[in-house]
């Protein structure tokens, strides 16, 4: 009987020993996939942990630069706005009634002052409070040791006999505005309205004499429109301060009037940091007001910043897990094919890459996977042709809604000065000028808005300037003289076809900067025929005026906004910029604004249309343009 010491000594018996295997001894599949994890979601993973720490840091310092910029933004608004508002008291100059009182130097009995103050309290109140902006509280007028109030709210406290303010004749303001805060005097509307005071001097142009002073006292509601966009209450607060850190505006009224502080230790004037503090650390973004040298204050919590990305993050580690496992597939996809269907599907992607996108032969191509790749790459080539054909159409659609917008802008203040020259001419008796003003700015508004078609004839666009001519006319009276010189006859003016509202808003541009500075404007236009490149005829039209004229620095920066994507500025108003946008929408490229000028010697204004006798050819031109532009 053989011993088990025996047994194990035989070498037939003995099992040979476990080799390790290596990563070369590994099936090409396990290869690609261990080389895929190494190389891809090993590195992803490291790098998503390590970028999600700096999330947070990222988000500070974008928010940090965009959030002043919105600030900005809103303190420009704000500048503008109580600018405009600063501007109220020049309306008294067109009441004639009005100023012979505050002329007045003394009276004969108190019911003669009574009376003046009873006719200019009314008058204030008709002129700011029932028709003017909703906005002003109460005005108020010292002039000769006299006060002329109208207020929606009552009030007390304007004791301006014993304030420390000077008013009345007084005070010299060199015909600027002055802000007045109300903490600086003890005037105190009903439920104590938060406002702001502004004053300016009555200055008497004929008699070149100071007459008063006037108080237009503003509620502060208005910051609330201009501050809309910014959000409050989730631990978000916004504030206006002057640089000594007291409060003209919060959202908690209770705080207007208080001092904060902090703000002469703010680091910034115009921009953002962090605030660190126990309570939790915040983001401060600081913008200065330009005009007035207030602070606009936003301050948001961090964690408020942090909480509204967890949605992001989530979505983010949710894409990264589905990349992760497609991709991992695809490896052992990539693992089982062979090289000669690969580089024949190859070959079509090549082509695909040139611009012809040919599908795949699936059967063809052979094997499975192969096959499936092949079937994805034609499911590709038909989605891209789709997108193809869906892009063209919505960068058209776009580019129709930005002509729309831009052929659909009129400028209110000229409506609002054309209705009062009509007020004017009804209450001076000139019914005749006024029905004929209503006529002509009735026929300009459905010029205006018409918007059907995007070609007008000539003779419908000499109408609309001739209108708005005249109507400028009646108001600036000797100031302005224009003439107007085309080269065509009516059978030519009423064939050919222009761009709508194309050439009065030049006009309009003439008129507004020429009156600026000169005591009398003349504006020119002329229309004639001029040769074309290609030997054929365009139509030219032509402004020019004997205004101000240009400086060479604001010609070249003009030129360079002209030439530039004039489209992202026509939201500034209707003007040049408006004009060049859309002759290069409708005409394209090679047509535009030529702008001659010099101080002193007035401006000079040219652009170019195509000679086409239907507005459809236009229509046509302009898409041929559109298509050509997207191939290329």
């Amino acid at each position: 009987m053989i011993s088990e010491r025996e047994r194990q000594g035989r070498p037939e018996d003995r099992k040979p020993p476990q080799k390790s295997r290596r990563f070369r001894d590994f099936r090409l599949s396990t290869k690609l996939i261990i080389a895929y994890l190494c190389l891809t979601v090993v590195p992803m993973s490291l790098l998503g942990f390590l970028s999600y720490q700096q999330y947070t840091r990222s988000i500070e310092e974008q928010n940090g630069e965009y959030l002043p910029k919105l600030l900005q933004h809103a303190t420009a608004n704000l500048d503008n706005y109580v600018n405009e508002l600063s501007h109220l008291p020049e309306q008294l100059a067109s009441s004639d009634t009005v100023m012979s009182i505050l002329r007045r130097e003394s009276y004969q009995s108190q019911a003669d002052l009574n009376r003046d103050r009873f006719t200019v309290n009314s008058y204030l109140a008709r002129t700011y409070l029932e028709g003017g902006n909703s906005d002003v509280l109460g005005v108020f007028i010292l002039s000769k040791n006299r006060l002329f109030e109208s207020a929606r709210l009552s009030y007390t406290g304007f004791d301006w006999e014993h304030s420390q303010i000077p008013y009345g004749q007084d005070l010299e303001l060199r015909g600027q505005a002055k802000i007045v805060l109300p903490w600086e005097v003890g005037l105190s509307f009903e439920d104590k309205e938060p406002y702001l005071l502004i004053l300016k001097q009555l200055y008497d142009t004929d008699n070149q004499k100071i007459l008063g002073t006037m108080f237009v006292a503003v509620r502060l509601s208005f910051m609330d429109r201009i501050l809309q966009h910014f959000g409050t209450g989730g631990g978000e607060f916004i504030r206006l301060q002057t640089s000594a850190g007291q409060i003209i505006y919060d959202a908690d009224r209770t705080k207007i009037g208080s001092t904060d502080a902090e703000v002469v230790q703010y680091p910034v004037q115009n921009g953002s940091f962090i605030r660190r503090a126990g309570g939790g650390d915040s983001l401060i973004s600081v913008s200065t007001s330009a005009s007035y040298a207030w602070l606009l204050s936003y301050d948001v919590p961090l964690r408020e910043l942090t909480e509204r990305t967890d949605l992001i993050r989530n979505v983010t580690i949710s894409l990264f897990i589905g990349f992760a496992a497609v991709t991992s597939v695809l490896s052992i996809v990539f693992a089982m094919n062979v090289t000669r269907p690969l580089k024949r599907l190859s070959g079509f992607m090549r082509e695909a890459e040139l611009g012809r996108f040919r599908q795949a032969d699936e059967q063809a191509l052979g094997g499975a996977e192969v096959g499936m790749l092949a079937r994805s790459f034609n499911s590709m080539v038909g989605t891209i042709d789709e997108l193809i054909d869906r892009n063209v159409k919505i960068e058209t659609n776009q580019k129709e809604a930005e002509l729309y917008a831009l052929q659909s802008q009129i400028n209110p203040h000229f409506i609002y000065n054309t209705l009062e020259s009509i007020g004017m001419a009804v209450e001076e008796g000139l019914h005749d000028s006024a029905v004929d003003m209503v006529t002509m700015l009735g026929r300009m508004l459905r010029f205006s808005v018409g918007n059907q078609s995007k070609f007008v004839t000539v003779a419908e666009e000499l109408r609309h300037v001739r209108d708005y001519l005249t109507i400028q006319q009646f108001r600036f009276e000797d100031r302005l003289h224009y003439t107007l010189e085309d080269g065509l006859d009516e059978q030519q003016k009423n064939r050919l076809y222009t761009p709508k509202f194309i050439l009065q808003p030049i006009v309009e541009n003439a008129i507004k900067h020429g009156l600026e500075a000169r005591g009398r404007l003349e504006v020119h236009i002329r229309i004639r025929m001029i040769a074309a490149a290609d030997s054929g005829e365009e139509l030219a039209f032509e402004v020019s005026d004997n205004g101000p004229g240009i400086a060479a620095d604001q010609l070249a920066e003009l030129e360079r906004q002209l030439g530039g994507d004039a489209l992202k500025k026509a939201d500034s108003g209707f003007g040049l910029t408006n004009v060049q946008a859309r002759i290069r929408l409708l005409l394209g490229p090679q047509y535009g604004l030529h702008i001659r000028s010099a101080p002193g010697e007035g401006t000079f204004v040219m652009f170019r249309i195509p000679v086409l006798n239907e507005p459809q050819q236009l229509e046509h031109r302009s898409s041929g343009e559109k298509d050509n532009d997207e191939h290329h």
